[in-house]
């Protein structure tokens, strides 16, 4: 069974950081996209970024510049780092797992999600 598991989430002032981690069991991510994504209260799930299978990053425009993040295969666990943080970045922030080496920002990419973390920034 595939399970994706969330944490370092918590509540930060405007201008803070978190850095979150996803551990992936049941599933080897070496080979395959991964990304996260976050919800807010009342909005659909959108996408926050994507890691291909090599490595290479993708982020929505919103946290450019501001957000970074990194794959450890060997761990099979995915590191997003949140920086500069406001309160629009507040949420709900999920993991989840492709079965293709690339992989966007749509959740129709994606097969494996985990239950999210919860992020909350206040001004």
């Amino acid at each position: 069974q595939v399970h994706l598991m969330e944490s370092g989430g918590g509540s930060v002032q405007a201008g803070g950081s978190l850095r979150l981690s996803c551990k992936v069991s049941g599933y080897t991510i070496g080979g395959y996209g991964v990304g996260w994504f976050r919800q807010a209260p009342g909005k659909r799930r959108e996408g926050v970024a994507s890691i291909s299978w090599l490595g290479s990053t993708n982020f929505a425009d919103s946290v450019k510049g501001r957000f970074t993040g990194s794959r450890d295969n060997a761990e099979n666990t995915l590191y997003p780092e949140m920086n500069s943080l406001n309160p629009e970045d507040t949420g709900l922030y999920y993991c989840a797992a492709g079965t293709t080496r690339i992989c966007g920002m749509s959740t129709i990419e994606y097969q494996y999600w985990g239950q999210g973390t919860q992020v909350t920034v206040s001004s």
